[in-house]
């Protein structure tokens, strides 16, 4: 067993999606989150300026002791897992990638799965290679989207919100026409749209949450290494931002049902 804490990171607020799983599957464990909130978006980054920046998050959570880091960041994922995994040593780096492909790949019946992610994600081609090494005869259509975590990182993510509506609608109607049955949020943000995603497709569209499918993986990989929390711990958790820490705290509301404002401060990040 082993008590010390997860490390969580993303380019913002939308990895609390995978943090509100862990909540629910494994209250026992300690995590720390960071949220790059100065810098978000990444997702219309350069690769090379994804690598230095989330190499930077990484080397903060490091500092806190952590017995394992969740890169609950399509972007990151796509672009610096290898580099992240250099720097770590022997903390395990889990990524969120192959955790949603297997899902997605497990839960297609035709083969025809869709993907809506950051552009940098799209571009990487990272969903398109892991789905073919688990369905070679698989299609996968890739949608970049822009402008949907910004919407989501300003409070828009109802159904029937007018401008959510209208971004999600042009970015999915070529998922619908390829007819997926399949659609990966590609994007830890997305769970939080689910409704209006959901609506979209229709209810026949089995939705990925990219985020939530990592956690398994984590779990998994902390217990093949016997670094599970003891299943009497009493868990706990720290949040860190680096900018803008009253918004954090009031989008961290939406994902994660809980006000975290007493356990959030802000974090120099360019110090790391």
């Amino acid at each position: 067993m082993d008590n010390r804490p997860i490390g969580i990171f993303d380019s913002g607020v939308g990895g609390l999606s995978a943090v509100r799983v862990l909540l629910e599957t494994a209250a026992n464990e300690r995590f720390v989150y960071f949220g790059d909130t100065a810098r978000v978006p990444y997702g219309d980054r350069t690769a090379e300026d994804i690598k230095a920046l989330s190499r930077q998050d990484a080397r903060f959570l490091r500092t806190k002791d952590v017995k394992a880091l969740l890169i609950a960041c399509n972007t990151i994922t796509a672009n610096a897992l290898p580099e992240i995994q250099a720097d770590s040593g022997e903390i395990p780096v889990i990524g969120v990638v192959e955790p949603a492909a297997q899902a997605a790949a497990a839960a297609t019946k035709t083969g025809r799965i869709g993907l809506i992610a950051t552009n940098a994600t799209v571009r990487s081609g990272v969903y398109e290679r892991a789905v073919a090494r688990l369905l070679p005869a698989a299609q996968v259509t890739a949608q970049g989207c822009p402008r949907l975590v910004p919407l989501i990182e300003s409070g828009h993510t109802q159904a029937g919100d007018p401008a959510l509506m209208e971004a999600a609608e042009e970015y999915l109607r070529p998922l619908r026409e390829a007819g997926v049955d399949t659609v990966i949020l590609g994007c830890t943000h997305y769970p939080l749209i689910a409704g209006a995603v959901g609506q979209l497709m229709g209810p026949d569209v089995r939705l990925i949450d990219s985020g939530g499918a990592s956690i398994g993986a984590l779990l998994a990989a902390l217990e093949e290494r016997d670094a599970l929390a003891d299943p009497s711990a009493p868990g706990g958790q720290a949040y860190y931002c680096s900018a803008r820490r009253e918004d954090f705290v009031s989008v961290a509301a939406a994902f994660l049902g809980r006000d975290i404002g007493a356990l959030t401060e802000t974090v120099e990040i360019e110090n790391y």
